[in-house]
């Protein structure tokens, strides 16, 4: 599967692939509905407030917040989520959004690796 990563906050671009997703479960800060241009909010599929606090995007935590992670989407709501995430993947690029700096040690790069394994 054709899974990119971008940070919301940049401009979208026409390699971005068929649809833009913000996975993140909070809006983004100064971010406006326009300046986003998102296609889809799944915010559903984000990870839980716990451990998003507990991870705190520290990079050495990053293995073990992957972990439970993988836990957390196999969840009944993570999990229907993640699955409409695997139905657009299929029909074409797509794009994962998120707010967060380092987008490859966040929830998208951990969604996008899942998908591309499973494409």
């Amino acid at each position: 599967m054709d899974v990119r990563l971008r940070r919301v906050y940049e401009p979208a671009s026409d390699d971005d692939g068929r649809r833009r997703v913000l996975v993140d479960r909070v809006w983004p800060r100064g971010l406006s509905k326009e300046k986003a241009h998102l296609d889809e909010w799944e915010k559903d599929v984000a990870p839980s407030t716990d451990l998003r606090k507990w991870y705190g995007h520290r990079v050495d935590r990053f293995e073990e917040f992957t972990r439970r992670y993988e836990g957390e989407l196999n969840e009944p709501e993570r999990a229907a989520a993640y699955d409409r995430l695997r139905g657009l993947a299929g029909r074409g690029p797509l794009t994962l959004l998120t707010a967060t700096r380092d987008v490859e040690h966040s929830q998208a790069a951990v969604l996008a690796a899942r998908l591309r394994a499973e494409g």
